[in-house]
């Protein structure tokens, strides 16, 4: 991992210069996903087929792209763990919903809103080296819980068993085994086999964040999580070897452009960190993704104090943001551009990422400025609702016509002043 020290000359340059290097704007990556979705668009169903052959190296005819198959029983372990973080996840997202609501303005019109789920949605689960069962859960049980009568999952082929359980149990009405930014095109444009939605959400890659944003106005879209990301603020009351496991964690899932940052006031913690990730390392199954992200995008900064720390994390950004220090709550009000903030030593990321009940996507790449994380509410769409009586409508012609004139719109005037002959 790269350190950066806060008494190096360079040191304000290098911090931004590190948060700024992110994959989800790839110009290179920008113009692979445009090539796909012009495929998709021009050829539909049949450059699915193509597409999934030449990135999945799996063989479908265009009938295979819908699965029908029911999911057989999976382990009583993980079925147990599905039935877990679906109630923690479906009653967080009740709390989280939308209700129509009214009220009187001034001039005594009934105005308010009203949230209907949309009909129509499609989600998109990464697939690849690990079946993302959490991610089913994360997602589809937020459409449920709004009411939208069809939910479209696409996953890469093969669809793993686990991970049809998941969908089916979540409450999936289809499944495409479509990957990548082909699918987001796919539930965007629509093909003869696949259905237009009006919403698509989900994470994935660099290619399906690059789609989502290249289709966004042909598509309304949730928000850009792409590659994991953690960045850990520590003081020297943190365990080093907490640390390291976590950074390890999110540096696990497999594409090579995982961010993991400590963030730092100890130089013990940052020096004992990087000896427990040397020594942690052997034994995790997935050491070669590992240590492909740590080389890219691993990061150690020595800060001068927490002020500077949090300085740091605001730029960056970060998709999950761990606060392990003496007394993390005072942090968080400071801490502004962050998906998911995560408090204490006893609050790993991995907590976040399966059961507590918030969803897990969230934005990344810098994204996290603007975009919050998946909300239930995103799953609803608001329509405002007006009503005037003819008095509402007398009282409010003053202020009609002033708007109407300085804007130079007679009709407008006109449209309210002919119902008084």
């Amino acid at each position: 991992m790269k350190t950066l020290r806060y008494d190096q000359s360079d040191f304000a340059r290098a911090v931004a210069e590190a948060c700024a290097a992110s994959s989800l704007f790839d110009p290179q990556i920008e113009e692979r996903a445009r090539a796909v979705i012009d495929d998709v668009r021009t050829r539909g169903d049949n450059a699915l087929v193509e597409l999934t052959e030449r990135f999945d190296r799996v063989k479908l005819t265009v009938e295979q792209l819908r699965v029908t198959a029911t999911a057989s029983k999976v382990d009583a372990k993980l079925q147990h763990a599905i039935a877990a973080a679906h109630r923690n996840i479906a009653a967080f997202s009740k709390r989280s919903l939308r209700k129509n609501w009214r009220m009187r303005n001034a001039q005594g019109a009934s105005v308010g809103e009203k949230y209907e789920p949309f009909q129509r949605v499609g989600i998109y689960i990464p697939g690849g080296t690990a079946p993302l069962v959490s991610t089913v859960l994360m997602t589809v049980t937020l459409a449920k819980v709004a009411g939208c009568p069809e939910i479209v999952v696409c996953s890469p082929p093969p669809i793993n068993p686990q991970l049809l359980y998941a969908i089916q149990k979540a409450g999936a009405t289809e499944l495409y085994q479509v990957g990548g930014a082909q699918a987001v095109a796919a539930m965007a444009l629509g093909t003869t086999t696949i259905k237009r939605v009006q919403k698509v959400f989900g994470p994935g890659n660099a290619y399906v964040v690059a789609a989502k944003r290249r289709l966004f106005g042909h598509v309304a879209i949730d928000l850009l999580p792409g590659p994991s990301e953690v960045l850990i603020i520590a003081d020297d009351s943190a365990n080093p070897a907490f640390v390291a496991a976590d950074i390890l964690a999110q540096a696990e899932h497999g594409s090579g452009h995982e961010r993991v940052w400590l963030v730092t006031t100890s130089p013990r913690v940052l020096d004992g960190t990087q000896r427990e990730i040397e020594c942690q390392l052997p034994s995790r199954k997935r050491r070669e993704f590992i240590e492909r992200a740590l080389a890219n995008a691993g990061v150690c900064v020595l800060v001068r104090d927490l002020k500077q720390a949090v300085a740091v994390a605001n730029d960056f950004a970060p998709e999950h943001c761990e606060v392990v220090t003496k007394n993390p709550a005072r942090l968080v009000r400071q801490i502004r551009t962050a998906g998911a903030i995560f408090l204490g030593s006893w609050s790993p990321t991995v907590v976040g990422d399966y059961l507590a009940g918030p969803s897990h996507e969230l934005p990344t790449g810098g994204a996290a400025r603007a975009f919050a994380g998946l909300t239930v509410d995103q799953f609803q769409r608001r329509t405002s609702v007006v009503e005037l009586s003819r008095a509402a409508l007398a009282k409010s012609l003053p202020a009609l016509e002033a708007f109407g004139t300085v804007e130079g719109l007679d009709a407008h005037v006109a449209s309210a002043r002919t119902r008084f002959p």
